[in-house]
């Protein structure tokens, strides 16, 4: 048994079957034989998978969670809260009546005064982040928690007419790796999809980040998962951003996507026959939470994992990030399936369709507790493995290898954010 990603739930099995996910994805768009694929390193996925907590900037490590993220006693429970972007902040201040400037210990004094539903729904109304911690029993027979789950793992729909000048676009590109020729526009943030987009740049896209201006996107996160894809600002909100990013969309072959259901379409964004569309949400498509906001830690608190991973009479948390990372994979698994049936696998006629793939971190949170093989008496988790086979280190950043098997690094560092031109390369 490897300690590295020890917990109740089994989290090692979560994080190799979803990187085998890409592997055979890979393999099927190649008709490659499974059987000659090499094995997942369950060092290497570990450490990839608690990517942030082997990262260091000139030999410091980084803080993942801000002040007032994490766990808090309410009158009535608890709750968890996500407030590392200064607006989630602002918002969930604003939302208990305390100043923007609260320390965290005035914070939770003042958060055992209040109900934790009320603050779950006042927060939904107003845009903060937080979330009351419940059982898996609770979840399952709610009614987000019943249409969360429901479904396939990951979700694949035809959208639009078949678009077959793409296919010959992407292929006289040229390039390297399997998705040699493929332009994936990526707007993403935090880690599920970028994690999917960095995948996808991995295995030879061109993967354009775009994000707009304001909030600056964390710069710790763009550090760990930006490698192999440029990044640009664009204001999609302006005639000018919307414009461009169109144009650029207009020559795609992937759209990634990372925000709640519905927010890229209101910009005004076209997704043009053809294109494959991803998306990554926190609570699914469709049930009453679709619309609200989610990450990897509030997602945990609400479904149960948070209190089967208890520890002296507190809520827990899974010794990685693992619904993000693993929906990452996941994704772009979906991703590179959908580019096959577009394309052509094994140099085979596609049939030149763009399709929809998304998951939801709470879809993936449901397989976790699906799984066999809980733990109730496990070792605490281990650090993750830091070594030269694990991590690599470039400019004073060290950042974890690639998980995916055959992959030694990723093409190049994360760039300096926002500071790419909004094009693609050139073929």
């Amino acid at each position: 048994m490897h300690p590295w990603l020890a917990a109740r739930l089994p989290v090692l099995d979560l994080a190799l079957d979803a990187v085998r996910a890409v592997q055979r994805a890979v393999g099927r768009d190649a008709r490659d034989d499974p059987g000659t694929q090499p094995a997942p390193a369950p060092a290497r996925i570990a450490t990839a998978f608690a990517s942030d907590r082997v990262l260091a900037v000139d030999g410091r490590p980084v803080e993942g969670f801000a002040a007032l993220s994490g766990f808090f006693r309410t009158a009535d429970g608890w709750v968890r809260t996500h407030a590392n972007y200064p607006h989630h902040r602002s918002r969930l201040t604003a939302l208990v009546g305390l100043p923007d400037d609260v320390g965290r210990d005035a914070f939770a004094q003042r958060l055992t005064e209040l109900s934790a539903h009320a603050l779950e729904e006042d927060a939904a109304a107003r845009g903060a982040v937080v979330v009351r911690v419940r059982s898996e029993a609770g979840w399952r027979a709610s009614a987000p928690g019943r249409a969360a789950a429901a479904g396939p793992l990951v979700r694949v729909e035809e959208t639009g007419d078949p678009d077959p000048g793409r296919t010959r676009a992407r292929r006289a590109r040229g390039g390297d790796g399997p998705l040699a020729g493929v332009r994936v526009l990526d707007l993403t943030r935090v880690i599920a999809g970028p994690v999917a987009t960095r995948t996808l740049a991995l295995l030879g896209a061109d993967v354009l980040r775009v994000d707009p201006p304001e909030p600056a996107e964390i710069a710790w996160q763009h550090l760990d998962t930006g490698q192999g894809k440029r990044s640009t600002v664009l204001d999609l909100r302006t005639p000018s951003g919307l414009r461009t990013a169109q144009r650029l969309l207009d020559t795609a072959d992937v759209l990634v996507t990372g925000y709640r259901p519905g927010a890229v379409e209101a910009l005004g964004l076209r997704v043009p026959d053809g294109v494959v569309t991803g998306r990554v949400s926190a609570w699914g498509t469709a049930g009453p939470w679709a619309g609200r906001r989610g990450f990897d830690s509030v997602v945990q608190a609400a479904t149960g994992v948070a209190l089967l991973e208890e520890r002296d009479g507190a809520p827990g948390a899974l010794p990685a990030q693992a619904l993000d990372h693993a929906s990452g994979y996941l994704l772009a698994a979906g991703v590179v399936d959908a580019l096959g049936l577009r394309d052509g696998a094994g140099g085979t006629g596609g049939d030149g369709r763009g399709r929809g793939v998304s998951v939801s971190l709470a879809r993936t949170a449901t397989w976790l507790l699906d799984l066999p093989g809980r733990d109730p008496a496990h070792p605490p988790a281990a650090p993750p493995p830091a070594d030269e086979t694990t991590t690599v280190t470039h400019g004073g950043v060290r950042t974890a290898r690639p998980a995916l098997p055959g992959h030694e690094d990723y093409p190049h560092p994360a760039r300096p954010w926002g500071t790419d031109a909004p094009t693609w390369l050139p073929g």
